[in-house]
């Protein structure tokens, strides 16, 4: 998807990093915000695949760095919880002004409390969706227990978390405790979406419960089984970011974009970034793309993976109604298959790269009572598949532009 860099400027006049994420389709979508975990950034793997699931149900998503972290300007010693609250009006003033007012929330541990608090004050913001959050911003202190004594009495303290040292003070915990997000989530007023892994260590699953129980409907809650805390794991981050997305789809403007149509057999479309293509074959949609290294998003596969699987799918039909028609039980086909450039057997060895052939090198795996002699006609037969005829004989592609 299409992603960007851009910087805002929050109360205090820092420039805050921000990324952010496009959807494919053109304008009009809906923005959402993303505020990341306590002391995390806007690069942490939860943060990027949340965002390109957000991306793929048309929804633009802007994360940024907190002050003072990641890569925005400011002292992160000098920040609180009411700081982060105001660093989400600021990037919520940002697109309102450079594109579109936000309509949706998401924040992950701590940044889901500042995402309710700052939802609270943002008339367009119809929906909030919270990842591991505490049900009262102060449990981040049992993160610092073994300096709260020296933060208490001289004011500051240096702690490490997760292998990074961090100036903690005092104003810190003294904002912390004098928030109330049992009666800000109680009294906000708009569909919130409360997600959470039983396996969480750092966050007990009760504080969904607990804010599960203060909230009002609408109010949904899904858990997040088998995840950790910060959604490390990219299946994770990116099943959220689905589930977020479809959640959503009720409360949010998501106009209907331009279905693709044809009166042949198949269109592919791309529009002016990237490589992701949609398809519709018949009557199913589909989406082709490249790998990341070659450029793409990965959100499909490639066009010579498609070409591989075609081959694949119309060779194991061949073998399954061949074998159903003589009565042979094949309980399963698997064909693999990859793709290739290489010299004829009895070219030699020749530099012209003219020389080479496309290769599809195929494997067939049969389950099945068959003997030795039926095995050999199934191969036989699979090098009779239509899709493997047309590979391996001369066509023509018959271009013209309309």
């Amino acid at each position: 998807m299409p992603s960007k860099r851009v910087e805002f400027v929050n109360k205090n006049g820092y420039q805050l990093s921000a990324r952010l994420d496009l959807p494919l389709r053109k304008r009009p979508y809906p923005f959402a915000i993303f505020a990341h975990v306590f002391t995390g950034s806007k690069s942490l793997t939860g943060a990027r695949h949340i965002s390109k699931a957000l991306n793929a149900k048309g929804i633009a998503v802007l994360r940024f760095d907190f002050t003072g972290l990641g890569e925005s300007e400011g002292d992160f010693s000098e920040t609180n919880f009411s700081s982060n609250v105001d660093d989400i009006l600021a990037a919520a003033e940002f697109l309102e002004a450079h594109y579109e007012a936000p309509q949706l929330i998401i924040g992950q541990s701590l940044g889901g409390a500042a995402a309710i608090y700052a939802a609270k004050e943002l008339d367009s913001i119809r929906a909030v969706a919270t990842i591991g959050t505490p049900s009262y911003p102060d449990h981040v202190t049992h993160l610092l227990s073994s300096s709260l004594a020296e933060i208490e009495t001289t004011g500051r303290a240096v702690v490490n978390l997760a292998g990074r040292e961090f100036c903690i003070k005092k104003q810190f915990l003294d904002d912390l405790r004098n928030q109330d997000l049992a009666n800000v989530v109680k009294d906000l007023g708009k569909a919130i979406l409360i997600m959470h892994s039983p396996q969480d260590l750092t966050v007990e699953i009760e504080n969904a419960a607990h804010l599960y129980h203060y909230a009002r409907h609408p109010k949904s809650f899904v858990t997040l089984d088998g995840a950790d805390h910060l959604l490390t794991q990219k299946e994770d981050a990116y099943y959220s970011g689905k589930v977020i997305g479809s959640w959503s789809e009720r409360y949010l403007d998501i106009e209907e974009e331009d279905r693709l149509t044809t009166a042949r057999d198949v269109v592919a479309r791309l529009e002016d970034e990237g490589f992701t293509t949609e398809i519709l074959a018949g009557q199913h949609s589909l989406i082709a793309d490249e790998p990341e290294s070659f450029g793409g998003n990965n959100f499909g596969p490639s066009p010579y993976q498609l070409l591989n699987a075609a081959l694949g799918a119309c060779t194991a039909m061949t073998i399954q109604m061949y074998a159903r028609r003589k009565k042979w039980f094949i309980e399963e086909v698997k064909v693999h298959l990859h793709y290739d450039r290489d010299y004829e057997d009895d070219a030699g060895h020749t530099e012209d790269p003219k020389a080479k052939i496309d290769h599809y090198y195929r494997e067939i795996e049969l389950v099945g009572e068959l003997d030795e002699k039926q095995r050999q006609r199934i191969l036989e037969i699979a090098n009779k598949c239509p899709v493997h005829k047309t590979l391996s004989t001369r066509g023509k592609v018959v271009t013209k532009l309309v």
